[in-house]
């Protein structure tokens, strides 16, 4: 699949801000199941801008503006296609204790997504289920199956019924959130179960194709949408949406990766002045039929 994505993030002051500074993680990777054809970051008022790629692989934008403004505004553009995403049938058909004593050999490189965070602390609930959920000698499939349908029956997507600072107990105990809460309940468990994994952030389709009426409209397309990605045998990422009960796909372009949002949001700084700002965050992502 074809798709042209516009992401605008815009900050407005209510009073001139003197400076400001953005760390922008907005460029998608180059990976098996997404190519990119072009992609450009705009920053407006303009000024220098300069890249690095950060602890999880992120290639991140630093931008400075040291000069006076009331709007700040960073535009996102690109092409991109999309291409169906292989499932290795040999790691998911394991038991939970099989890949859990595999993918523990492999030491370092996992250690970072096992462990909780700030953001993903474990719980009571989230023990309770990675004991019932993810039982040692159930295929680690069936397992992912299972706790993807369960968080998405049990929790109530509710846009604007939390903010990121909301801790994990309060999303447990109302039971309804955003995205990225769906996520790190999901994290949450999966460490608990001692399964690496990790947030990832990026942009989802959920219009309604007119032309291809059998696919079913998404949720998570008004801004960045939030999954998770599971490391199996075979040292493989399978994705899973459990705000959309599904397994990524075509309609799922990845951006940037971490522990939890903290690691992987998209727009993030500060800026110097005495007024407040009010931010407004908008994605669009059409797709673009393909001539045959």
């Amino acid at each position: 699949m074809l798709f042209n994505v516009v992401h605008t993030t815009t900050y407005q002051y209510v009073d001139e801000a003197m400076e400001a500074y953005l760390e922008v993680r907005l460029t998608p990777p180059a990976r098996a199941e997404q190519k990119v054809l072009s992609h450009r970051i705009e920053f407006h008022p303009t000024a220098r801008a300069s890249d690095y790629v950060d602890y999880f692989g992120n290639r991140t934008t630093f931008y400075s503006m040291t000069l006076r403004h009331r709007q700040l505004k960073v535009t996102n553009r690109l092409t991109v296609r999309t291409l169906p995403r292989n499932r290795p049938e040999f790691g998911l058909a394991l038991t939970i204790a099989e890949a859990r004593q595999i993918l523990k050999s492999t030491g370092t490189s996992v250690f970072d997504y096992l462990q909780p965070t700030g953001a993903i602390p474990l719980t009571p609930d989230s023990t309770a289920w990675a004991k019932e959920i993810l039982r040692e000698n159930r295929p680690l499939q069936d397992g992912l199956d299972e706790l993807n349908t369960t968080i998405w029956r049990e929790f109530k997507y509710q846009s604007g019924s939390t903010e990121n600072e909301t801790p994990l107990s309060e999303i447990w105990k109302t039971r309804e959130g955003v995205c990225q809460d769906f996520a790190h309940v999901m994290l949450s468990v999966l460490r608990a179960a001692h399964i690496p994994c990790r947030y990832v952030c990026g942009y989802i389709e959920s219009e309604t194709i007119p032309f291809d009426p059998t696919r079913k409209s998404l949720i998570g397309s008004l801004a960045t949408h939030a999954w998770v990605e599971v490391l199996v045998p075979g040292m493989v990422w399978v994705a899973l949406d459990p705000t959309n009960n599904q397994w990524c796909g075509e309609q799922h372009v990845t951006v940037a990766v971490g522990r939890d949002f903290i690691d992987a949001t998209p727009v993030k700084g500060t800026f110097k002045g005495s007024a407040s700002q009010k931010l407004k965050v908008h994605v669009k992502m059409k797709r673009v039929p393909e001539k045959i």
